[in-house]
Protein backbone atom coordinates (compact mmCIF):
# COMPACT_ATOMS: atom_id res chain seq x y z
CA UNK A 1 0.00 0.00 0.00
CA UNK A 2 2.62 2.31 0.94
CA UNK A 3 4.69 1.55 -2.23
CA UNK A 4 1.57 2.21 -4.49
CA UNK A 5 0.72 5.59 -2.96
CA UNK A 6 4.65 7.04 -3.21
CA UNK A 7 4.34 5.72 -6.80
CA UNK A 8 1.15 7.56 -7.39
CA UNK A 9 3.01 10.80 -5.64
CA UNK A 10 5.78 10.56 -8.27
CA UNK A 11 3.31 9.73 -11.30
CA UNK A 12 1.51 13.64 -9.87
CA UNK A 13 4.63 15.11 -9.71
CA UNK A 14 5.23 14.06 -13.07
CA UNK A 15 1.97 15.91 -13.92
CA UNK A 16 2.91 19.31 -12.15
CA UNK A 17 5.26 19.75 -15.17
CA UNK A 18 2.00 20.80 -16.63
CA UNK A 19 0.84 22.94 -14.44
CA UNK A 20 -1.03 26.24 -15.53
CA UNK A 21 0.66 28.48 -12.41
CA UNK A 22 3.95 28.39 -11.09
CA UNK A 23 4.72 30.17 -7.82
CA UNK A 24 7.32 30.33 -5.03
CA UNK A 25 6.99 31.16 -1.51
CA UNK A 26 8.32 30.22 2.30
CA UNK A 27 6.89 28.76 4.99
CA UNK A 28 7.67 28.66 8.32
CA UNK A 29 6.34 25.49 11.01
CA UNK A 30 6.59 25.10 14.64
CA UNK A 31 5.71 21.09 15.71
CA UNK A 32 5.89 20.80 19.79
CA UNK A 33 4.73 18.15 21.52
CA UNK A 34 4.43 18.72 25.74
CA UNK A 35 4.22 15.72 27.65
CA UNK A 36 1.59 15.44 30.75
CA UNK A 37 3.29 14.14 33.59
CA UNK A 38 2.39 10.76 35.01
CA UNK A 39 -0.60 9.85 32.12
CA UNK A 40 0.09 8.41 28.48
CA UNK A 41 -1.29 11.99 27.22
CA UNK A 42 0.36 14.61 26.08
CA UNK A 43 -0.24 18.54 24.36
CA UNK A 44 0.41 18.61 20.82
CA UNK A 45 0.35 22.25 19.04
CA UNK A 46 1.93 23.28 15.50
CA UNK A 47 1.70 27.10 14.57
CA UNK A 48 2.67 27.68 10.62
CA UNK A 49 2.77 30.86 8.91
CA UNK A 50 3.25 31.11 4.98
CA UNK A 51 4.17 34.14 2.65
CA UNK A 52 2.41 34.53 -0.54
CA UNK A 53 3.92 34.17 -4.19
CA UNK A 54 7.40 35.54 -4.49
CA UNK A 55 7.56 36.27 -0.91
CA UNK A 56 5.57 39.68 -1.03
CA UNK A 57 3.47 39.56 2.27
CA UNK A 58 1.62 36.54 4.88
CA UNK A 59 -0.77 34.43 3.16
CA UNK A 60 -1.83 32.04 5.38
CA UNK A 61 -1.41 31.04 9.20
CA UNK A 62 -2.21 27.70 11.00
CA UNK A 63 -3.22 27.11 14.54
CA UNK A 64 -3.97 23.91 15.45
CA UNK A 65 -4.11 22.43 18.82
CA UNK A 66 -5.01 18.58 19.85
CA UNK A 67 -4.28 15.88 22.43
CA UNK A 68 -2.45 13.30 21.75
CA UNK A 69 -2.94 9.21 23.69
CA UNK A 70 -0.15 7.80 23.67
CA UNK A 71 -1.07 3.71 22.90
CA UNK A 72 2.02 2.45 22.59
CA UNK A 73 5.50 3.86 22.35
CA UNK A 74 5.34 3.75 18.86
CA UNK A 75 1.71 4.24 18.21
CA UNK A 76 -0.27 7.82 19.11
CA UNK A 77 -3.75 8.88 18.84
CA UNK A 78 -4.61 12.46 18.25
CA UNK A 79 -7.91 15.07 18.33
CA UNK A 80 -7.88 18.42 17.77
CA UNK A 81 -9.05 21.66 15.90
CA UNK A 82 -7.42 23.88 13.57
CA UNK A 83 -7.83 27.82 12.89
CA UNK A 84 -6.82 28.38 9.43
CA UNK A 85 -6.65 31.95 7.81
CA UNK A 86 -6.07 32.88 4.16
CA UNK A 87 -5.80 36.43 2.57
CA UNK A 88 -8.30 37.29 0.61
CA UNK A 89 -8.20 40.56 -1.16
CA UNK A 90 -6.26 41.95 1.79
CA UNK A 91 -8.65 40.41 4.15
CA UNK A 92 -7.82 36.90 5.94
CA UNK A 93 -10.74 34.66 5.62
CA UNK A 94 -11.08 31.98 8.87
CA UNK A 95 -11.55 28.21 7.79
CA UNK A 96 -12.07 26.07 11.25
CA UNK A 97 -11.25 21.85 10.63
CA UNK A 98 -11.98 19.56 13.39
CA UNK A 99 -9.41 16.49 12.99
CA UNK A 100 -7.83 12.67 13.97
CA UNK A 101 -4.96 10.94 13.57
CA UNK A 102 -3.73 8.13 13.92
CA UNK A 103 1.11 8.22 14.09
CA UNK A 104 2.87 4.94 13.95
CA UNK A 105 6.64 4.66 13.90
CA UNK A 106 9.47 2.47 13.26
CA UNK A 107 12.97 2.05 12.35
CA UNK A 108 14.60 0.83 9.26
CA UNK A 109 17.98 -1.06 9.32
CA UNK A 110 17.94 0.00 13.33
CA UNK A 111 18.93 3.86 12.85
CA UNK A 112 16.75 4.94 10.63
CA UNK A 113 13.43 6.23 12.06
CA UNK A 114 10.07 6.10 10.06
CA UNK A 115 6.95 7.94 10.99
CA UNK A 116 3.41 6.96 9.54
CA UNK A 117 0.00 9.41 10.28
CA UNK A 118 -3.13 8.65 9.01
CA UNK A 119 -4.91 12.39 9.17
CA UNK A 120 -9.19 12.51 8.88
CA UNK A 121 -10.62 15.98 8.40
CA UNK A 122 -13.34 17.79 8.72
CA UNK A 123 -13.02 20.89 7.27
CA UNK A 124 -15.58 23.94 7.37
CA UNK A 125 -14.64 25.63 4.32
CA UNK A 126 -15.59 29.66 3.85
CA UNK A 127 -18.04 31.01 1.90
CA UNK A 128 -17.29 34.48 0.71
CA UNK A 129 -18.94 37.78 -0.35
CA UNK A 130 -16.81 40.16 -2.33
CA UNK A 131 -19.12 43.87 -1.87
CA UNK A 132 -17.07 46.96 -2.89
CA UNK A 133 -13.60 45.49 -2.94
CA UNK A 134 -14.37 44.30 0.83
CA UNK A 135 -14.62 40.37 1.37
CA UNK A 136 -16.70 38.67 4.10
CA UNK A 137 -17.65 35.47 5.06
CA UNK A 138 -21.32 34.79 4.48
CA UNK A 139 -21.64 30.87 5.69
CA UNK A 140 -19.62 27.41 5.67
CA UNK A 141 -19.65 24.26 4.11
CA UNK A 142 -18.43 21.03 5.48
CA UNK A 143 -16.06 18.91 3.48
CA UNK A 144 -14.22 15.81 4.47
CA UNK A 145 -10.76 15.07 3.38
CA UNK A 146 -8.01 12.03 4.83
CA UNK A 147 -4.18 12.78 4.13
CA UNK A 148 -1.58 10.19 3.75
CA UNK A 149 1.97 11.19 5.45
CA UNK A 150 5.16 9.03 5.50
CA UNK A 151 8.75 10.65 6.95
CA UNK A 152 12.25 9.33 7.36
CA UNK A 153 14.89 10.63 9.02
CA UNK A 154 18.58 9.55 8.44
CA UNK A 155 21.06 10.74 10.95
CA UNK A 156 24.41 11.51 9.51
CA UNK A 157 26.34 10.08 12.24
CA UNK A 158 24.67 6.28 11.26
CA UNK A 159 23.84 5.98 14.98
CA UNK A 160 20.11 4.87 16.81
CA UNK A 161 18.71 6.84 18.90
CA UNK A 162 20.68 9.86 18.08
CA UNK A 163 20.48 12.80 20.40
CA UNK A 164 22.87 15.38 18.91
CA UNK A 165 23.98 16.07 15.33
CA UNK A 166 22.89 16.19 11.49
CA UNK A 167 20.68 14.43 9.92
CA UNK A 168 18.57 14.73 6.58
CA UNK A 169 14.93 14.08 6.03
CA UNK A 170 12.55 12.95 3.46
CA UNK A 171 8.92 12.99 3.28
CA UNK A 172 5.54 13.29 1.16
CA UNK A 173 1.84 13.94 2.28
CA UNK A 174 -1.09 12.83 -0.37
CA UNK A 175 -4.43 14.80 0.23
CA UNK A 176 -7.26 13.14 -1.14
CA UNK A 177 -11.49 14.28 -0.35
CA UNK A 178 -13.94 11.78 0.09
CA UNK A 179 -17.31 13.84 0.80
CA UNK A 180 -18.64 16.35 0.36
CA UNK A 181 -15.69 17.30 -2.75
CA UNK A 182 -18.32 20.19 -4.09
CA UNK A 183 -17.04 22.18 -1.55
CA UNK A 184 -13.28 21.84 -2.06
CA UNK A 185 -12.17 21.50 -5.37
CA UNK A 186 -14.65 19.18 -7.09
CA UNK A 187 -12.16 16.31 -7.19
CA UNK A 188 -10.95 13.18 -5.10
CA UNK A 189 -7.47 14.45 -5.49
CA UNK A 190 -6.63 17.38 -3.89
CA UNK A 191 -2.80 18.16 -3.17
CA UNK A 192 0.83 16.33 -2.87
CA UNK A 193 3.85 17.71 -0.49
CA UNK A 194 7.04 15.91 -1.48
CA UNK A 195 9.97 17.43 0.94
CA UNK A 196 13.50 17.36 1.02
CA UNK A 197 16.01 18.51 4.22
CA UNK A 198 18.88 19.20 6.12
CA UNK A 199 18.47 19.45 10.08
CA UNK A 200 20.26 19.84 13.52
CA UNK A 201 19.42 18.02 16.32
CA UNK A 202 20.78 20.00 18.96
CA UNK A 203 19.32 17.55 21.71
CA UNK A 204 16.66 15.18 22.61
CA UNK A 205 14.17 17.95 22.87
CA UNK A 206 14.73 20.37 20.05
CA UNK A 207 15.63 19.99 16.11
CA UNK A 208 15.68 22.77 13.11
CA UNK A 209 15.74 22.14 9.80
CA UNK A 210 15.40 23.93 6.43
CA UNK A 211 14.42 21.97 2.96
CA UNK A 212 12.25 22.69 -0.06
CA UNK A 213 9.19 21.16 -0.69
CA UNK A 214 7.18 20.82 -3.89
CA UNK A 215 3.60 21.53 -3.62
CA UNK A 216 0.96 20.13 -6.60
CA UNK A 217 -2.89 21.53 -5.80
CA UNK A 218 -5.57 21.28 -8.08
CA UNK A 219 -7.88 24.33 -7.31
CA UNK A 220 -11.76 24.82 -9.00
CA UNK A 221 -13.12 28.15 -9.20
CA UNK A 222 -16.60 26.65 -10.18
CA UNK A 223 -15.90 26.21 -13.88
CA UNK A 224 -12.12 25.50 -14.47
CA UNK A 225 -9.76 23.31 -12.78
CA UNK A 226 -6.34 24.57 -12.58
CA UNK A 227 -3.11 22.69 -11.53
CA UNK A 228 -0.62 25.19 -9.03
CA UNK A 229 2.64 24.22 -8.69
CA UNK A 230 4.19 25.99 -5.54
CA UNK A 231 8.29 26.01 -4.98
CA UNK A 232 8.50 26.16 -1.47
CA UNK A 233 11.86 27.28 1.10
CA UNK A 234 10.25 25.74 4.77
CA UNK A 235 11.76 26.15 8.11
CA UNK A 236 10.61 24.24 10.70
CA UNK A 237 11.39 23.95 14.19
CA UNK A 238 10.29 20.46 16.74
CA UNK A 239 10.20 20.50 20.09
CA UNK A 240 9.53 17.50 22.70
CA UNK A 241 9.29 18.37 26.03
Amino acid sequence: MIRSLLICALLIQSASVMAQQSQFSGWFANFSTVRIPDTKFSIHFDGQLRSNDKWETLQTYIVRPGINFHARKNVVLTAGYALVGNKTLGTFISEHRIWEQLIVTHNIAKFMPLQHRLRVEQRFIPVTRSLDGEVSKVASNMSHRVRYFVRGLLPFSGQAGFTKGMFGAVQNEVFLNFAKNQYANSHTFDQNRAYGAIGYRFNSKFDAEVGYLHHYTLRFNGQHTSRVTNNVIQLATYVRL
